[in-house]
């Protein structure tokens, strides 16, 4: 395109809403996928998705805040309460010490959390700790959780105790420890303050004891966690980049390469066009698809060999037809003619005279072409067959259909990644389609 009918291009693409809003949504994709490297690098990304215990002070299939923020509700949040912040009473004795830990919180929120753990660490004991457990409520009732001999490393699920279930009621114990007596058929909170009182014998005097209680909310962060306690936020903005990259790289490698190969099929002619043809029309009759999936299932999952894979399989694509109709008349044109006779070498010519020529054609082309390669990457996640290791909207989608996650309510999960998609295919099809009308003027009045 000349430098004078670019910026009459711009100024008709600027005729259109839609391409406007295209643009808009593209370069705000644009602006998550450049900057979430930059706030959680690759590597620490790949950490936080895959490490189990980076996720456990969230809550399990939580939804998101903003979510019951709109609702008017005040569903419970995570609350964290540790060791360093309560005042220890410590009681020496022959061959150990006596720790009185206290972990005091307020409850305020309207409904019962998800699940109560304790976490517990007792480092560098030469004989493990003992720690009995009672759990105080405002109203003054205290509740015996039992006593537990502590390991390095300590997990305590406080709301999976069967036992105490029952002495409760029959209410699971993140909903007994926390409901009013008093209150008549359903369980209600009962706010005010509350204590988990950690009776410890140490046999040692210099190594302590840390904890950590942790009662899981109903609602995390601004895009919920899923079955594995990790926030979906990261899969959300890291599927970004990885999606953008995989469509922009499939793009231009099956445009580059069908391009050139029609150029040289219509330069050449004879057996070379003729070869080139055969092996389109092969091609275009094998199924991407299965294709793709017999790899996966076979060979590996990795997203890069399936970038490979779907640019080998579009190099020889039906575009090669389209390209060569679009060339044949421009091999006959008389600048061609005039390039023969000062001497132009063969590339030269097709690099030079032919393939810029339909180029501003194929552009609107392969900005269309870039969200169905995501779509292809999105739908392969879907059926298992996405990079294990990467968090990407696919792999969401693919978790969320594993747990059943529609059946079961958590929305969120299934929306959240959907609308990621339909996002990128509005934008660039709203671009696509106002810049086939910029450079194709038959299309203007439609």
């Amino acid at each position: 395109m000349s430098t004078e009918t670019r910026p009459r291009a711009w100024r008709e693409l600027a005729r259109y809403p839609s391409a406007l809003l295209g643009v808009l949504i593209i370069l705000l994709l644009a602006g998550v996928a450049l900057a979430t490297p930059l706030v959680i690098p690759y590597g620490e990304a790949l950490e936080r998705w895959r490490g189990g215990e980076m996720w456990q002070r969230h809550p399990v299939n939580a939804s998101p805040a903003w979510v019951d923020r709109l609702r008017g509700g005040n569903a419970a949040r995570t609350l964290t309460v540790a060791s360093h912040a309560a005042e220890i009473e410590e009681v020496p004795f022959p061959g150990g010490r006596r720790l009185q830990v206290p972990l005091d919180f307020d409850y305020a929120y309207d409904g019962f959390p998800s699940e109560i753990n304790l976490f517990l660490a007792a480092e560098d004991h030469a004989r493990a700790p003992f720690v009995r457990l009672t759990w105080q409520t405002p109203d003054g009732r205290e509740v015996a959780l039992g006593g537990y001999r502590v390991a390095r490393q300590e997990r305590i699920s406080i709301s999976q105790d069967r036992g105490l279930a029952q002495r409760l009621g029959g209410l699971a114990p993140h909903i007994g420890l926390l409901s009013d007596p008093l209150a008549e058929g359903e369980p209600e909170v009962l706010h005010g303050g509350y204590r988990l009182l950690l009776d410890a014998v140490v046999f040692d005097d210099q190594a302590g004891l840390e904890a950590e209680l942790v009662l899981y909310g109903r609602v995390h962060g601004i895009a919920g966690t899923d079955h594995q306690r990790r926030d979906l936020s990261l899969a959300l903005l890291w599927g970004t980049p990885v999606a953008l990259a995989f469509g922009l790289i499939a793009a231009v490698g099956t445009t580059l390469t069908t391009l050139v190969i029609a150029a040289v099929g219509v330069w050449y002619r004879g057996w070379v066009d003729a070869v080139i043809q055969r092996l389109t029309e092969v091609n275009m009759i094998l199924p991407v698809l299965p294709i793709l999936v017999m790899v996966g299932t076979l060979y590996s999952t990795s997203i890069w060999l399936m970038l490979g894979v779907v640019v080998l399989l579009g190099i020889f694509s039906a575009g090669i037809k389209t390209y060569r109709a679009m060339l044949l008349p421009i091999r006959e044109a008389p600048y061609i003619e005039a390039a023969l006779a000062y001497g132009a070498s063969d590339m030269r010519i097709v690099w030079r005279y032919m393939l810029p020529r339909i180029l501003p054609v194929l552009i609107p082309t392969f900005v269309t072409l870039i969200p169905t390669f995501v779509f292809l990457e999105a739908s392969l996640a879907v059926l298992g067959l996405g990079d294990p290791e990467l968090p990407t909207w696919g792999k969401v989608l693919n978790d969320a259909q594993s747990q059943s996650a529609l059946y079961n309510g958590y929305v969120y999960w299934v929306v959240a990644p959907a609308i990621l998609l339909m996002l990128t295919g509005l934008g660039f099809a709203m671009l696509g389609f106002a810049l086939d009308r910029v450079f194709n003027p038959r299309l203007r009045s439609l």
